[in-house]
């Protein structure tokens, strides 16, 4: 009797134990959420993408459905993507990647400023000048001529891309640059940007008009 009755309680203490432990973990505050530390963000500010979190001081850490945060913070159109991670005992990190844009859009008398992606991420008033205008038909995700662009545009050296004024695509095939000192480049499809990129660097060093490397094995000055 007396090892049945010491089973017995040692069953008891070990339920008594699993059940403190799961309502620590679980319920109690005491493993809650006290800290929400963002990596990588530059232009949002913390108390942004906190908002977007939307995680309450306190809130038991292994409760927290990372996969909903992460959704949430993904929606900022700032965002390009992010990770949300647990941090034993009681932080959970959010550390984002932000749009870069690398073109402006004119929109209605204002300025959209896309990502790589084809993406807008802000609109301003104003654009920022060291931003190459982006010149197509339907601008957006999706879409073969944007692509093509932002293509191009991420092809090129630094800089080289602070040299350019507007880079056009009528189609996917016919992407051209206008230059701020009024030369002009006829680039052709988005196929081998890195080799036209090298090519063009050394091209603009001869004074021309216009400069052809659609065809990076067969260059053309004009």
């Amino acid at each position: 009797m007396n090892g049945v009755w010491r089973s017995g309680v040692l069953v008891l203490l070990t339920v008594a134990v699993v059940g403190i432990a799961a309502w620590l973990v679980f319920f109690s505050p005491v493993l809650g959420v006290r800290e929400i530390e963002v990596v990588g963000n530059a232009g949002l500010s913390e108390e942004q993408i906190r908002r977007a979190a939307q995680v309450a001081d306190g809130r038991p850490l292994a409760t927290v459905d990372v996969a909903e945060v992460t959704s949430r913070i993904r929606a900022i159109p700032q965002v390009e993507s992010v990770k949300v991670s647990r941090t034993w005992p009681d932080t959970l990190r959010v550390q984002v990647v932000e749009r870069e844009p690398v073109a402006v859009v004119p929109a209605g008398g204002r300025s959209a400023l896309m990502d790589r992606h084809g993406v807008v991420v802000e609109v301003r008033d104003v654009a920022p000048p060291v931003l190459p205008v982006l010149r197509v038909a339907r601008p957006g995700p999706g879409d073969p001529a944007t692509a093509a662009a932002l293509t191009v545009i991420t092809a090129l050296p630094d800089d080289l891309a602070r040299r350019v004024a507007e880079v056009l695509a009528p189609s996917a095939e016919t992407v051209s640059l206008r230059l701020k000192d009024g030369r002009s480049v006829v680039w052709g499809g988005g196929d081998r940007p890195a080799d036209k990129a090298r090519i063009l660097v050394t091209l603009l060093e001869r004074r021309a008009d216009s400069y052809d490397v659609s065809s990076p094995d067969v260059v053309t000055v004009k």
